[in-house]
């Protein structure tokens, strides 16, 4: 079972993320960490915890975490995500708090407990894990694997040449790609494969109340199936989740990745070179798209099952 710390700033994707990683029973989802990016840290936070009880991962900590880049002010994806980041879904107000600890203090304290076991997963803005090197830069030595959802090689959706993720935290980016650890960065080149179309909104709707009620408006918020140009929304968040357990579904290719910080046009940019001789990144390229919808539907819907005890199916699992 792999053991993942998803830090996510939730977010339509990242719910999805969360979603996949309580319900593929090969996870053990030690802990949520959240950060401000697609909205304020208050709303990604209240968010997590709701999901949290909602999905029925009551036993997983979460914490708060940065409320803003490291050096810049603060920008938000509020335009794609909505006001307060899941778009129409409206969950009941969580009754459990999150954490006293810090983000930082709570991915130390899992990666600590378990040495080599735990996938970092970061689906948001890169503050929280900038700071945790900077509060002990051996942390990278004692991850099992770290994967984004930030960058490209190819294009970018804040900014023509700068994917959200790494546009809101640049320098945050930058300490993370120069740490000493391979970062694997599954970007829009790859996560723009994982479309949501009409038949997969179709799939997603047989899941019952997780499918209709959540991963369908979550999946169709920011783009519009009644136009006649609509071919579906990315799933990119989930896609990183999806790296950890299941590689195979990726076609990647090794990579040196720096982080622009200073172009007057291309803040943001991750600058890929898959010549280089000092690879510092692994950048899946091509994605297996009826296995990742098979998998990840799967996933889903064993939490399609869940009641509020926490089981799914009634049956625990974990088990």
């Amino acid at each position: 079972m792999a053991k993942i710390l998803l830090d996510c700033d939730p977010g339509l994707d990242d719910a999805l993320a969360l979603l996949l990683a309580h319900g593929d029973p090969d996870i053990d989802l030690v802990a949520v960490t959240t950060v401000g990016g697609n909205v304020s840290l208050a709303n990604t936070t209240r968010n997590a915890l709701r999901l949290r009880e909602y999905l029925g991962f009551d036993a997983v900590p979460i914490a708060a975490g940065a409320e803003g880049p490291l050096t810049r002010p603060a920008a938000n994806a509020e335009h794609v995500h909505g006001a307060e980041g899941l778009g129409t879904v409206r969950l009941p107000e969580a009754e459990l708090a999150a954490s006293e600890l810090s983000a930082v203090d709570l991915i130390i304290r899992e990666i600590d407990a378990a040495p080599g076991e735990v996938h970092l997963v970061a689906t948001g803005p890169l503050t929280n894990i900038a700071l945790t090197i900077r509060r002990d830069p051996s942390i990278v030595e004692r991850v099992a694997s770290f994967v984004i959802m930030g960058g490209s090689f190819t294009r970018g959706n804040a900014t023509p040449a700068a994917e959200f993720n790494i546009f809101a935290d640049p320098e945050a980016a930058e300490i993370v790609f120069a740490a000493g650890w391979t970062v694997v960065m599954v970007g829009l080149d790859l996560t723009l494969q994982a479309i949501a179309d009409a038949e997969i909104l179709a799939r997603m709707a047989e899941l019952g109340p997780v499918g209709t009620d959540l991963a369908v408006p979550l999946a169709t918020f920011w783009t519009n199936p009644d136009d006649a140009e609509w071919r579906g929304q990315a799933v990119h968040d989930v896609c990183a989740v999806a790296h950890v357990t299941h590689p195979e579904l990726f076609q990647s290719r090794r990579a040196r990745v720096e982080v622009e910080t200073a172009g007057h046009h291309t803040t943001g940019m991750t600058v890929v070179d898959f010549a280089s001789a000092e690879p510092n990144a692994i950048v899946p390229v091509r994605l297996d798209v009826d296995g990742f919808w098979d998998y990840a539907l799967g996933a889903w819907g064993r939490v399609g099952r869940v009641d509020r005890a926490g089981t799914i199916g009634g049956v625990d699992p974990r088990a």
